[in-house]
């Protein structure tokens, strides 16, 4: 069955940047379509984080920031998993909650990250 809602995001001119940042973030991953507009900038693109497909875009028109009110959550498998995740995102990020135990979760962290696009993080159980 298709995923029949998909989160789409609006870059600036940064969507394949962060596109191959984030696959290189999470596995699996990867991209599965990139389409380029004559002066380079992404018209259309999808890619797999964990399954999940996502699409982005640049929108060379008028830049729109990303707000934390929306975030995508991802259940880390691992100690590891959740360590590196939490490292790459917040590197030239905010950190918006530390990587650490919550009442709701042994280990989880809120992130967000270079492109202003926000990251739940939480250890599943092992």
């Amino acid at each position: 069955m298709d995923q029949k809602i998909v989160t789409c995001f609006m870059f600036s001119g940064q969507a394949e940047e962060a596109i191959r940042f984030y696959t290189s973030v999470f596995s699996p991953a990867e991209i599965e379509q990139m389409v380029h507009q004559e002066n380079g900038m992404v018209l259309h693109a999808t890619f797999l984080l964990k399954g999940q497909r996502l699409m982005a875009i640049d929108n060379s028109v008028e830049h729109h920031d990303f707000t934390p009110a929306m975030s995508l959550f991802v259940t880390c498998d691992t100690e590891e998993e959740i360590q590196h995740a939490f490292e790459q995102l917040s590197q030239s990020g905010k950190v918006l909650m530390p990587l650490d135990t919550y009442p709701f979760s042994k280990k989880f962290a809120w992130v967000e990250d270079r492109y202003g696009v926000s990251w739940q993080l939480s250890l599943g159980k092992e």
